[in-house]
């Protein structure tokens, strides 16, 4: 009963992860960048559901307003703070993006207030009964659903259409893919669209289900992120969705057994470092 529900909290909390991550990992295994400045798209997702649900009073439109804003600003840091890089070592651009990402925390607390936001009336607070007694919030339910349905879809498209198939040579060869007549910069500006609308998207679940947004919630989930993201090995889809769904576990067991001793984000952090001494390449990558 208590390890059936334990599991599925962490896999919750892996989904969000998941969504928040593999926006990363796309940018990096297309650019080799580190993206951290990823985790103000998340935060900016998170405040414009806030305040298009509660004036709106439509949760679904918020999710929209929130993912397609997010997807365009992340195009917008793209040709604005990377292209002009993409020459330069990676480290320049890793200097970049945390200066954008400071500056964007600056600027929410600016725009927003210091002060947090919540939801005038959160939605889909209900506790759904499943099978031996364990209780979720329909919420928590829909967030599984939800990212499982998107990491469906993106892989369908990555493998059965043109846009998805350039994105991989991209990846894998992108001169050979340039001579081929694949265009580079419409299938990075599809990658950030697409990895920012899915950060976007997440800051609006994280939202609804702590029913508060403040300017500072996308540092920790950044950090997670990146050590998720190398966790599962650089550049690697299916090793992102693995991690994280492996570390929203640990986190979930981690709480029971160790919060007398440390709080949820030190066990996640801690159970990274230990991971990353043994196997610095990640759980699944090869040396």
């Amino acid at each position: 009963m208590l390890m059936v529900e334990l599991v599925a909290q962490g896999l919750v909390q892996g989904s969000i992860y998941a969504l928040i991550a593999l926006g990363l990992t796309l940018v990096y295994g297309l650019l080799r960048i580190l993206h951290v400045a990823h985790a103000a798209l998340f935060t900016l997702g998170a405040y414009v559901g806030v305040l298009v649900c509660n004036a709106t009073g439509s949760l679904l439109l918020g999710f929209v307003a929130a993912s397609v804003l997010a997807g365009i600003t992340g195009v917008a840091m793209y040709r604005l703070a990377y292209k002009p890089l993409l020459g330069q070592p990676p480290f320049v651009a890793l200097i970049a993006s945390i200066g954008l990402f400071i500056a964007a925390e600056e600027g929410f607390r600016i725009v927003f207030g210091a002060q947090s936001l919540s939801f005038v009336a959160p939605a889909l607070q209900q506790q759904i009964q499943l099978g031996g007694g364990v209780q979720f919030k329909l919420a928590e339910i829909m967030v599984m659903a939800s990212t499982a349905l998107i990491i469906g879809v993106l892989a369908w498209l990555q493998s059965h259409t043109r846009v998805g198939i350039a994105c991989q040579a991209t990846v894998s060869d992108p001169q050979m893919a340039q001579s081929f007549g694949v265009s580079l910069q419409q299938v990075r500006n599809i990658n950030f669209l697409v990895g920012s609308a899915l950060a976007g998207f997440a800051g609006v679940w994280v939202a609804l289900l702590n029913n508060l947004v403040e300017p500072t919630m996308g540092s920790v989930p950044s950090y997670k992120a990146l050590a998720i993201i190398v966790l599962g090995g650089l550049g690697s889809v299916p090793g992102t969705l693995a991690a994280s769904l492996v570390l929203g576990i640990v986190e979930s067991f981690g709480t029971i057994y160790l919060g007398q001793v440390m709080d949820r984000n030190a066990i996640a952090f801690a159970f990274l470092i230990a991971v990353l001494m043994v196997r610095p390449q990640g759980l699944f990558s090869r040396r």
